[in-house]
C-alpha cells in the first residue's frame, strides 16, 4: 500500500505546486508593471503612474488674469489667460488650419500679452482694462461669442484650439532674454518684410524670408477698383488724363514690396498708399483705364513677422510649431514666462 500512497504524493507535487512556482513570477511582474497599479514608498509617498497615464491633465498657463476692453458692449471682461488666449486664437486664425500652425499662433498670442503687461500699456483704456479686443491689440473672442459664431461645430473647434494653447502652456518667443514683438499677418506675397521696410524700425529677428506656401491662400492675389477721384482725394495728387499704369515705382524691398513711388507730383512709400486706399498689401499695381483704375495687390496684410497661411503650409509638410516660429521670427528663443510672473503679478 505504501507504492500507491507515494505515488499519489509526487503527482500532487506535479500538479499543484510545480505549476504556482512557474505562473508566480510572470503574475508578479505583470502586477509591478501595470501603469494602473500604485505602488508606495515607506514614509507614504505616492510613486503612482511610472509610466505616464493614457489621458495626461492638460498643461497649464500660470495664474495670471487678463482684463480685456469689450469694445462693442463697452464693458470690462477678466479671464484666466488660458481662456483670454483661446479667444485670441480663435479669432485670429481659422480653426480648421492645422494643429501645429495653431499652436504656433498660440505662442505669438501669449508673446504678445505677456510683453504688453510688462510694458503696463493701457493708458488709451478704460479703468480696469489692460487690453481691448481689437486688432489695436488682439482679436478676442470669449467663448459664448464662439458658441454663436461656431453653431453645431463649436465643441469640435474649440477642444481643438484648447489643445493649442494647453500644448504650449507657459511658454513665449523672447530674443536676449525679452519678449519679441511677435507681429503677424494673414498672406505674404511670396516673402515677409523686414521691419524696417514697413515700419522704418529694425528688429533682428524680423527679417524677409521666403514664404512660398501663401500661394495657396485665398487672399494670395485681389484685383479691386476705385475711380481716379477718390485716388487724387486720398493721396491729394493729380494724376495724368491717360490711360496706363499709375505711378512710377522708384524702390522695391527685399520683400518684393512697394518701397517707394511717385504718383502725380509726390512720393509716397508703399506704406502710406496702402493704408490711403486701404489696399490689401503694399504689392500692388495700378493701371488706369478711363474714369477707373484697377488695382491688383498680393499677399493681405503687412508682411511682416509669421504669415498665417505660411504657417499652415508649413505645418501641412510635417512642420511643428517650433520649426514655424524658428523660421518666421530669426533667432529667437523658445522661453519661460515664469521669470516675468512676479513683474506681471505685482502690478
Amino acid at each position: 500500500m505504501k507504492r500507491p500512497i507515494i505515488i499519489l504524493a509526487v503527482l500532487v507535487t506535479v500538479v499543484l505546486i510545480i505549476p504556482s512556482l512557474i505562473v508566480f513570477p510572470f503574475e508578479h511582474h505583470a502586477d509591478s508593471a501595470d501603469p494602473k497599479k500604485k505602488t508606495h514608498k515607506p514614509g507614504g509617498i505616492d510613486m503612482s503612474y511610472k509610466t505616464a497615464p493614457t489621458s495626461p491633465k492638460m498643461k497649464e498657463d500660470p495664474a495670471v488674469t487678463v482684463s480685456v476692453y469689450r469694445s462693442s458692449e463697452n464693458k470690462v471682461e477678466s479671464l484666466p489667460l488660458h481662456d483670454y488666449l483661446v479667444g485670441v486664437v480663435s479669432s485670429e486664425m481659422p480653426a480648421d488650419f492645422d494643429i501645429e500652425a495653431l499652436k504656433a499662433q498660440a505662442l505669438t498670442a501669449r508673446t504678445y500679452i505677456v510683453g504688453h503687461l510688462l510694458a503696463k500699456d493701457s493708458i488709451h483704456l478704460p479703468k480696469g482694462a489692460e487690453v481691448t479686443d481689437t486688432t489695436m491689440d488682439q482679436a478676442f473672442e470669449d467663448r459664448s461669442d464662439l458658441k454663436r459664431l461656431w453653431g453645431p461645430d463649436y465643441d469640435r473647434k474649440i477642444k481643438k484650439i484648447d489643445k493649442a494653447v494647453s500644448d504650449t502652456a507657459g511658454q513665449i518667443l523672447t530674443y536676449d532674454g525679452k519678449p519679441i514683438t511677435a507681429s503677424f499677418f494673414s498672406t505674404s506675397n511670396g516673402y515677409t518684410e523686414n521691419a524696417e521696410d514697413y515700419w522704418n524700425r529694425p528688429y533682428p529677428y524680423l527679417k524677409s524670408v521666403p514664404s512660398p506656401w501663401d500661394k495657396n491662400s485665398p487672399k494670395y492675389k485681389t484685383k479691386t477698383t476705385i475711380t481716379v477721384g477718390a485716388l487724387e482725394s486720398e493721396l491729394n495728387v493729380a494724376i495724368p488724363n491717360q490711360n496706363g499704369k499709375v505711378g512710377q515705382v522708384l524702390q522695391i524691398t527685399p520683400g518684393h514690396r512697394v518701397g517707394k513711388i511717385k504718383i502725380g507730383n509726390k512720393i509716397f512709400t508703399g506704406r502710406q498708399v496702402r493704408e490711403k486706399l486701404k489696399l490689401n498689401s503694399s504689392d500692388f499695381t495700378m493701371v488706369r483705364d478711363g474714369d477707373s483704375i484697377n488695382v491688383e495687390t498680393k499677399g493681405y496684410g503687412h508682411g511682416v513677422g509669421m504669415s498665417q497661411y505660411g504657417a499652415n503650409g508649413m505645418a501641412k509638410e510635417g512642420k511643428s510649431y517650433k520649426d514655424i516660429v524658428a523660421y518666421y521670427y530669426r533667432g529667437v528663443k523658445i522661453s519661460s514666462m515664469e521669470p516675468f510672473m512676479k513683474e506681471i503679478t505685482s502690478r
